[in-house]
């Protein structure tokens, strides 16, 4: 065993390689969730069809949220070449939130939009993307302000307009719960074309 001292010269500064893979899997695996909460038709008509279809349009949609931030997280971690502990954390802590969408989904679908579950998936949205803008955060602190994630990413006016939305989405659920779906709806929209800027990078 070496007796050689342990110091910051000799330690390799940390690496995104396996936060990336630990993401994808977390994220494939919160996917497969959501798919096995789909139940085959009881019948064997269009009827039967129809009737699961508000489920499935519910699946859609939290698929596409699921899809946004990761694609999203990976654009954003192309333009990081340091990260930290606190980054790991902040990770996880996105990681978490989006775990909780699966749950959220089911209970809003068999309540047919009833107004609590309708908020809560809300909310259940809301989280990920306060973690999501502390993970940028954390991440331009740890990359400096001439990195290219603090150049790309800016002032990040699109993550506060969403916050906005999932906040007014949320309380008007509570006077109607399509219109509150209507906000979450129009945050997907903005997010489903990642920031240009990093792509051209």
């Amino acid at each position: 065993m070496s007796d050689t001292p342990v110091t910051a010269k000799t330690l390799r500064p940390l690496t995104k390689t396996r936060l990336e893979a630990f993401s994808d899997g977390v994220l494939a695996i919160i996917i497969t969730i959501m798919v096995l909460e789909l139940h085959t038709p009881e019948g064997h008509d269009w009827a039967a069809l129809a009737g699961v279809l508000h489920t499935f349009l519910l699946y859609a949609l939290s698929f596409i949220y699921i899809g946004i931030y990761w694609n999203n997280h990976h654009h954003l971690l192309h333009t990081v070449s340091k990260i930290s502990g606190g980054a790991l954390w902040a990770n996880l802590n996105l990681l978490f939130w989006l775990s909780i969408i699966p749950l959220t989904t089911s209970w809003m679908g068999e309540s047919d939009f009833a107004t609590i579950p309708t908020a809560t998936y809300g909310l259940s949205l809301l989280m990920p993307s306060i973690a999501y803008y502390i993970l940028v955060r954390v991440l331009k602190a740890v990359n400096g302000r001439d990195s290219l994630i603090s150049q790309a990413i800016g002032n990040d006016i699109k993550g506060l307009i969403s916050t906005a939305l999932y906040i007014v989405g949320i309380g008007l659920t509570f006077l109607n719960s399509f219109a509150g779906i209507a906000c979450y709806v129009m945050v997907a929209l903005i997010w489903l074309i990642p920031d240009r800027r990093i792509e051209h990078d």
